[in-house]
């Protein structure tokens, strides 16, 4: 079996034969539920179907329907598959070998809700396979208005609980390839990182994995009553309603496009989304009290997932991406700074408090400061703090690398953590880190591996765990060394904050009572370019 150029193993669903390619066993496009579609339209994923015979896991399966990102999101080497088989899953592992019982990766992509898919060439598990001698796993799931609109007749979070239908395959199967279902680790960036958060908490993931990593956790979840008044405003796009019986007559392939109508000009709902209007997606999961009872924050502090080992951490600049793709470089002023501290900031006087915290800041820092904090930075510095309080272990990391491409304008930008995981450059790594690694790249990249990897095997990324002492965290570098948290000015600014669901604003303009500490949500166009392409962050302009 390990020496066969085409490896087969045998599923619940049926046998599967793969590629052997570089020494790895790998299956691509396994489906882990029906295809969401007819009858099975906004449901709950399905049980797949028994096949007979051996079925060819050689190519990925299609991506789900998702609003284009511009002209350029189909590069010619490389054309999706095509087809309603939405949900699948792909495996790399030294070898399909029942006894071997090595430790599992999942991977969960980012996207803002709305983009992604597993065919990424930046999500090739080969690499993480072959050095950390585990198996890989990554994965479809819905996104946009089939995995997260509020719609009435289906269960809330549908792109959740597809990722929980992942898990209960890997449970069920991943044995047969070599893989130890009592060590499973999911791991993802950004949308990924907090859709981890999210299954972290949900009675229905419970038990499905033992050890998350969450890089870059956005810190937005929606009301019912928002998530609810944004489907409505998609779906009448289409003069429909926002409902199982209305929307499963829309193809699925151009419902899409409703979704990207909205989010071109939800700056006109300002006054009843709040700064949801000030991004570009309107997608984000639900609180919705059965999926989801409450947000990750408050359901980790009450000790809910004490039992589940955490990395969890992030860039430190993580929102220069943005600034750069926005073409705001150089050209924020003292009110777009303003207006920014005032909308995003923690405190109703946040723009003061800032400004006093960091006197020697520019107009233009303040600015991406700000919008870091409070979409990313302090989300997964809370959600360190919440683990810890209710009795869980969390290492917590910051990537303070600079990216090398383009003189280091980037920084260590959104994003850049991506590469390094994987140590795939192509897409967004060539973007941020150039044509070619650098052996420091390689090296940086070969540390976050090697940490990732053991802490997949033995639960200890090679630090020490978070605490409300000494708040030791690990900085990610060419020299990496453990310090106390670093960014300790804005971690005292937002000391208070809630990051309680983001709620529809009120006849009279205010926003509903969900704990004020609750700060605007920054522009979620942040919330991940789909690697390599990114539209422009919309709102804040000069």
């Amino acid at each position: 079996m390990s020496g066969a150029e085409f490896p087969e193993v045998t599923t619940a669903a049926g046998a599967l034969r793969g590629r052997r390619e570089e020494g790895l066993a790998v299956f691509r496009g396994i489906p882990y539920a029906q295809p969401p579609v007819g009858e099975a339209r906004f449901a709950e994923p399905r049980p797949v179907r028994h096949w007979d015979g051996v079925r060819e896991a050689f190519a990925f399966g299609p991506p789900p329907p998702q609003e284009p990102l511009g002209p350029d999101t189909a590069p010619a080497d490389r054309v999706p598959a095509a087809g309603d088989d939405w949900l699948t899953v792909n495996v790399w592992t030294p070898d399909p070998d029942r006894a071997s019982g090595r430790p599992v990766l999942v991977w969960i992509y980012g996207g803002a809700y709305k983009f992604g898919s597993a065919d990424d060439p930046a999500y090739d598990g080969s690499r993480l396979a072959r050095d950390g001698d585990l198996v890989v796993v990554t994965l479809n799931y819905r996104v946009g208005v089939e995995g997260f609109a509020r719609i009435e007749g289906a269960p809330a979070n549908r792109g959740l609980l597809d990722q929980v239908a992942a898990l209960e395959w890997v449970r069920e199967n991943i044995t047969a390839f070599g893989g130890d279902p009592d060590r499973v680790t999911v791991f993802g960036e950004s949308a990924g990182a907090g859709s981890i958060a999210a299954l972290m908490v949900m009675p229905r993931a419970h038990g499905l994995f033992h050890r998350a990593i969450a890089q870059s956790v956005p810190g937005t979840f929606f009301s019912e009553a928002l998530a609810a008044d944004i489907a409505g405003t998609i779906a009448g796009e289409l003069g429909l309603r926002p409902t199982v019986a209305d929307l499963s007559g829309v193809d699925p392939r151009k419902l899409p496009a409703a979704g990207a109508a909205v989010s071109a000009r939800m700056r006109e709902y300002v006054h009843r989304w709040g700064p949801v209007a000030l991004t570009p997606t309107p997608f984000s999961p639900v609180v919705d009290g059965e999926v989801l009872p409450t947000t990750p924050w408050e359901a980790l502090a009450s000790g809910t997932a004490r039992d589940i080992e955490l990395i969890v951490g992030h860039n430190r600049d993580e929102y220069r991406l943005f600034l750069v793709l926005g073409g705001l470089l150089g050209r924020v002023d003292d009110n777009l700074a303003s207006t920014a501290l005032s909308l995003f900031g923690p405190t109703p006087d946040a723009a003061r408090a800032y400004r006093s915290a960091f006197p020697e800041a520019s107009a233009e820092y303040l600015f991406e400061l700000v919008q870091s904090d409070w979409l990313f930075r302090m989300p997964s510095l809370h959600l360190a703090q919440a683990h810890a309080a209710g009795g869980g272990r969390a290492h917590l990391y910051e990537l303070t690398w600079t990216a090398p491409a383009n003189g280091g304008v980037l920084g260590a930008c959104h994003g850049l953590d991506v590469p390094l995981t994987f140590g795939m450059y192509g897409g967004l790594g060539a973007m941020l880190i150039g044509p070619a690694p650098t052996p420091e790249t390689e090296a940086l990249s070969a540390r976050f591996r090697s940490a990732w990897t053991a802490f997949a095997t033995t639960g200890d990324p090679g630090w020490p765990a978070y605490d409300t002492e000494q708040r030791l965290a690990q900085l990610l570098d060419t020299a990496p060394t453990v310090a106390p948290y670093p960014e300790e000015t804005s971690r005292r600014l937002w000391e208070h904050h809630t990051f309680a669901p983001l709620t529809l604003a009120t006849r009279d303009g205010s926003r509903a009572p969900c704990g004020r500490a609750q700060g605007p949500r920054p522009r979620e166009g942040t919330l991940h370019a789909r690697h390599g392409r990114s539209p422009r962050p919309p709102g804040l302009e000069p």
